[in-house]
């Protein structure tokens, strides 16, 4: 859970952590190849002195001058092994008779002075020996070889050495390519740190991890809180976020499990995100069936730099939107009834203002009395006729507003609407009459003629409801199309009202008829079952 802001960013974190892994690896690396390079190192200057121990010791010049102990020879010997010992690179080379007695050396002033060191004893009994002594040109690696005559006698030795200084030299010029090695790798770390960084941020569109912590859990948190259901899939169509409320709708439906990671059309079988997925065409308030529950869902595709990378539906459950729809028109409608009566009555006040100050007192009376016998008889004609008071008090509504508006509407007088016990029932024949009654008034805008008629029959558990209406009246191909969903000939954001009638119509198994003809009016007829109160068959 996100705690705190760290400091530290995350191209810095990556960097630093690459750069001691790497370190951290050639370290390693150098302290594992080292050994093996300086003991490789020393082999190879052991085989090479000892090759040339063997080259000196059997030349024919130091053979010669030692099998004849010609002392003449020496100086001879002496600088034919300086050549040899300039052109080699080595320290020193001596060459030594059977009596260990010095013939050549660097040092011109030890030249006939004896070997004491015990190394060269296996070399006097005929025995390559390479050993690590400290001699007179200090701590150094020696190799001696036997120089033996024509006839097989061996008539002295050869002892060819490298100080430690120069095969330190050697070792640390071996590890130069190792050193040059590490830094070079540790080189590219840093650069390919650097632009992973960069690259991992860029992806991240620039966030550090605090940020993209605090933004999922604000997302939890928003997404949990609406009421809308929310259910996400990606390209292979599997389901990636499932909210609080998608799975309480899910289960009300009988889906139970867990989602998330699941196929969506084997979670939900018959949803259309998978056709979001493949058009990449969004779909707006459509009507979605599951188990039963009936939805409003909305369905979008997600894209990312113009790729679709998955799909988001948002729905509710519709009979919770409906009740709310209901709760609005409802309110709605006694707003329009209480302005329309408030207007009206203020009118009739206007009058009677007007009478008492010309002091018609019996035109008075008569007036209040006759408005009074309108209201009771008005009043007392819809609840006679109409059993249902929501119905009832809806109709008042109406009739106030067609007053207002200037439309003589009437009721039919052998008009009949039995109560029933199914408030849904009751709503959706709210808005079917309503926007019946709502379309027939907005038809007769130019009409001089302004009158509309309603009328509700019940007979053996079928309800038939009629509004006819003054207006134009319509042809054949506007009848076809008034029911589509944002079509109008009002102009625009409208054409809701005969959509929502027709799916009203359909979730109570009715029937719609339309008889028009342009210049004769519209009337429209509406067929439903419909159960009464006290009705059990």
């Amino acid at each position: 859970m996100y705690k705190q802001k760290y400091i530290v960013s995350l191209q810095t974190m990556i960097t630093v952590l690459v750069c001691l892994v790497v370190t951290f690896s050639l370290l390693i690396t150098d302290i594992l190849i080292s050994d093996r390079v300086a003991e490789s190192t020393k082999k190879s200057l052991e085989k090479e002195i000892i090759e040339i121990s063997r080259i000196v010791a059997s030349t024919p010049v130091v053979i010669d001058a030692l099998a004849t102990q010609q002392l003449d020879d020496d100086p001879a010997i002496q600088a034919y092994v300086e050549k040899i010992r300039i052109v080699s690179g080595v320290q020193f080379i001596t060459v030594m008779d059977m009596n260990r007695e010095r013939k050549s050396h660097p040092n011109t002033d030890i030249i006939g002075k004896q070997y004491e060191n015990s190394d060269v004893d296996p070399a006097f009994k005929g025995q390559e020996v390479i050993s690590f002594e400290t001699g007179s040109m200090g701590q150094s690696l020696r190799a001696f070889s036997p120089v033996v005559s024509a006839e097989g006698r061996q008539v002295g030795v050869v002892l060819v050495g490298m100080t430690i200084d120069n095969i330190s030299q050697a070792v640390y010029e071996s590890r130069l390519n190792i050193i040059f090695g590490i830094c070079l790798g540790l080189l590219i770390g840093i650069i390919g740190s650097l632009l992973l960084a960069r690259y991992i941020k860029q992806i991240m569109f620039g966030m550090e991890p605090f940020t993209i912590a605090k933004l999922f859990e604000e997302r939890n948190a928003m997404l949990n809180s609406v009421r809308e259901g929310v259910i996400a899939v990606d390209q292979e169509s599997n389901i990636t976020i499932v909210n609080k409320e998608a799975l309480r709708v899910f289960r009300r439906a009988g889906i139970a499990g867990e989602p998330i990671g699941r196929k969506i059309e084997e979670y939900l079988p018959n949803t259309r995100l998978q056709n979001v997925l493949q058009l990449g065409k969004p779909e707006l308030d459509q009507d979605q069936e599951i188990n039963g529950v009936t939805l409003l869902a909305n369905r979008v595709p997600v894209n990312v730099d113009g790729t679709i990378v998955g799909a988001i539906a948002t729905f509710r459950d519709k009979t919770e939107i409906s009740r709310m729809a209901e709760q609005l028109s409802g309110v709605r409608t006694y707003a329009d009834a209480l302005r329309s009566q408030t207007h009206e009555f203020m009118n009739k006040l206007h009058v009677i203002l007007g009478m008492i100050r010309m002091g018609c007192y019996d035109r008075l009376n008569e007036y209040v009395n006759q408005i009074a016998h309108r209201y009771q008889a008005e009043i007392g004609f819809i609840v006679k006729k109409i059993k249902d008071p929501v119905m009832a008090g809806f109709l008042l509504g109406k009739l106030s507003k067609a007053r207002e508006a200037g439309i003589e509407m009437k009721i039919a007088e052998d008009c009949f609407l039995p109560e029933t016990d199914e408030a849904r029932v009751v709503h959706e024949l709210i808005t079917i009459v309503g926007n019946l009654i709502d379309n027939a008034m907005e038809a007769l805008d130019n009409s001089a003629t302004k009158q509309v008629c309603v009328n509700f029959s019940y007979d053996e558990g079928i309800l038939t409801i009629r509004v006819s209406d003054s207006g134009p009246g319509m042809d054949e191909q506007l009848k076809r199309q008034i029911f589509e969903k944002g079509y109008s000939t009002k102009g625009l954001n409208r054409g809701l009202g005969l959509y929502l009638l027709r799916h009203s119509v359909d979730r109570l198994d009715g029937e719609i008829e339309i008889i028009s003809e342009p210049g004769k009016g519209t009337e429209f007829c509406i067929v439903l079952p419909y159960k009464k109160r006290g009705d059990n068959s």
